[in-house]
């Protein structure tokens, strides 16, 4: 499949309809019909603000970058994203043209 690969960058303490954005993300794209999607927490990062963020054991300050991707279509990500927009949502991402596929799938019966 060619299409498109959109990675969106949020911090991990933030919300959105009381529930962590990244999982808000992901419930979104589940809705709007991607076939997948995955959050990754980061150990350390800064983003556009400049602030250096870090995973120290004796910090529990949840703020580290989350990196939420997907392999999409390019309609399915442009649904995403303008969902993301119409809910009045601020947040950096990267979309890129991408091709995905699976080696070997067992044949369904």
């Amino acid at each position: 499949m060619r299409g498109t690969h959109l990675i969106l960058y949020v911090q991990e303490d933030r919300t959105h309809h009381g529930i962590l954005i990244y999982e808000w993300l992901l419930q979104q794209a589940h809705r709007l019909g991607l076939k997948g999607g995955t959050a990754f927490k980061a150990i350390a990062g800064f983003g556009r603000h400049g602030h250096i963020h870090a995973d120290h054991f004796i910090e529990l300050a949840g703020d580290l970058p989350v990196e939420v991707t997907f392999m999409a279509t390019d309609e399915e990500a442009e649904r995403l994203l303008a969902s993301i927009e119409a809910e009045g949502l601020s947040m950096f991402y990267v979309r890129m043209p991408a091709e995905c596929g699976v080696i070997n799938e067992p044949a369904k019966h």
